[in-house]
This record gives structure tokens, C-alpha cells and sequence, in this order.
């Protein structure tokens, strides 16, 4: 649980090591980047994802940009074609981030990925995200480091104006370079998709009806089965998701941080399941409560 108040420590060794100590146990922290400031987390620990979405108060899960250190690392994690990998020798480090097919085995929580089947990767190039990456030795989830609805921060006082007390640690590595976030295509196969405008300008197709992108999207994986919402027991022919007092066949948990690190796993596990049809139990609350309410109000909707 983050502290009253939240330490910010000016970019350094020790701090990064600070940084990378709480990266390890879980805990989101507030970095800079070449974009923008953003809430960086274990990308392959559920759990901690599900931090950044507590501490930013977000309303809905989106698939989240994962930052690695080099190309290589990042083709540990997506499947890069001939396109996608001339862009990333091009940019990278730099403000692109690249959404290809996932690996599967990469590791990466689904909680990151929305449980979609692509990931969207970046190289970053600013050094004080660069050096974390190096000593917490993992991938960074690492969405803009600012409460939902607010604007994105580009210095650190920012980021403490809208998440004091929500997080640990912030490291001040000055004002950001770019200040806008970075430019996102879309590598899946067929021509390059502009999901994105940002600071490279990159020859792709402009996604018809309007950009989509981590932090934009408005689609999401979805159960092949009927989704029944607030269900207390299970009735014939469901497979029961349980939550709190609710135990179900497969269980969320008794808290949110635990039910959303498990909602995409055990939708996936439901799905295929022998019963032709999903319950899951009411989850109450607010904050992240309610950004798990929406997500599952997404999926159970008419399709």
C-alpha cells in the first residue's frame, strides 16, 4: 500500500535502485520518459498491473504499452515482421511504440494486453526509464503517470498534483523532451495502421473511423459465450465466477487489486469451459471496483 505521501527523489543511482526495489515487490512508480511521465509497473506480474490501474483510478481496462530495453528483448515478447522490425531498427530507442502480434510465451499478464492477442511495445529512449529497465530486469507496463480524466505530466510536480498518496516513489528526471505521447503502429499483418499520431511521423494507414490505441480503445476481448452479470449461484448450463462471498466454479478473489490480475485469465479459462454460458458474481465499489464493472459490462454486452 503506497505511503500518505509520496516520495520524489531526483534522478539517480540510488534512486534508481530504490525504484527497481519497489518495481520488484509489485509497486508501481512514476518515471520519466522521452513523452511523457508514466506509471511504470512489472508487466509480467498481474497483480502490479492492477496497481497502476488502482492508483490511476482508471475506468476501464485498456490494453497498456509495454517498455523493454533493446529489439531484442522486445522479440522475446511480439512477433516482428519485415515492417514492423525496419521501423524498430529505425526509431527505436524512441517515441514509437509498435503493436504487433503477441508471443505466447512471453510471460506478459494478460491484464496488460486486455486479453487481447497483440502487444504494443516501446524502446524508450530517455535514461532514467532506461536505467530502471536495467536494474528491475523485467518489462515495464507504463501508462501516462496522472489520475484518469487529468491532463498527462510532463514534469514530476504533475504527476504529485494528481497522485499524492497513491503511489510510492516518483523519480524527477526534469521536463520531459517530447511532452506528447508517443506515436503507435499497428505492425499485425496487411498494410502499417497509424493507431496514433505523436511525435514521429510514420507512412501508414489512418485507422478508418477514428484512432485506436492503448489508452483509446473502446473494444476488447469478449467471451464466445452469453455473459450473465451479478450472478449470486449458478444456474443450469453456467459456469459460475465467483467474488467475495460468491465462490463460484472459478474464483476473482475478495478484493479488486486480486480480481482484476485474474479477470482476463479466468474469462479466457470460462470461455473454454463445457458449459455454453458465463455468471460471475457482483463486485462492489469504487475505483477500481467500478473499472472491473465496466469491463465486464463490455463483454456482456450484445454483439
Amino acid at each position: 500500500m503506497a505511503p500518505p505521501v509520496t516520495q520524489i527523489l531526483n534522478f539517480s543511482d540510488e534512486a534508481i535502485g530504490k525504484a527497481a526495489e519497489l518495481i520488484r515487490a509489485g509497486e508501481p512508480v512514476a518515471m520519466p520518459t522521452e513523452t511523457v511521465y508514466g506509471l511504470a509497473a512489472d508487466a509480467t506480474n498481474a497483480e502490479a498491473v492492477a496497481r497502476i490501474y488502482e492508483a490511476k483510478g482508471r475506468p476501464s481496462f485498456n490494453p497498456l504499452i509495454v517498455h523493454v530495453l533493446d529489439l531484442e528483448a522486445a522479440e522475446r515478447l511480439g512477433v516482428f515482421g519485415d515492417a514492423a522490425r525496419k521501423l524498430a531498427e529505425k526509431y527505436w530507442p524512441g517515441p514509437l511504440t509498435l503493436v504487433v502480434p503477441a508471443s505466447e510465451a512471453s510471460g506478459i499478464a494478460s491484464l496488460v494486453t486486455a486479453g487481447l492477442d497483440t502487444i504494443a511495445i516501446r524502446v524508450p529512449a530517455h535514461p532514467a526509464m532506461r536505467a530502471l529497465l536495467s536494474a528491475a530486469g523485467r518489462p515495464l507496463a507504463a501508462p501516462s503517470a496522472n489520475a484518469s480524466g487529468r491532463i498527462s505530466p510532463t514534469r514530476a510536480g504533475h504527476v504529485v498534483e494528481s497522485l499524492n498518496g497513491r503511489i510510492a516513489l516518483v523519480i524527477d528526471g526534469g521536463p520531459c523532451e517530447r511532452g506528447i505521447e508517443s506515436t503507435i503502429v499497428a505492425a499485425t499483418g496487411g498494410p502499417l495502421r497509424l493507431l496514433r499520431r505523436g511525435p514521429i511521423n510514420v507512412e501508414a494507414e489512418e485507422r478508418a473511423g477514428g484512432i485506436e490505441a492503448p489508452g483509446m480503445m473502446a473494444s476488447h476481448y469478449a467471451p464466445g459465450k452469453p455473459l450473465r452479470l451479478e450472478a449470486e449461484s449458478a444456474e443450469m448450463g453456467e459456469i459460475l465466477l465467483g467474488y467475495g462471498k460468491v465462490q463460484g466454479d472459478l474464483y476473482l478473489g475478495d478484493d479488486p487489486v486480486t480480481a482484476a490480475a485474474r479477470l482476463f485469465d479466468l474469462m479466457h479459462q470460462a470461455d473454454a469451459a463445457s458449459e455454453p454460458r458465463i455468471a460471475i458474481a457482483a463486485i462492489p465499489g469504487e475505483g477500481l471496483a467500478a473499472a472491473i464493472r465496466d469491463r465486464l459490462r463490455r463483454a456482456a454486452a450484445p454483439r
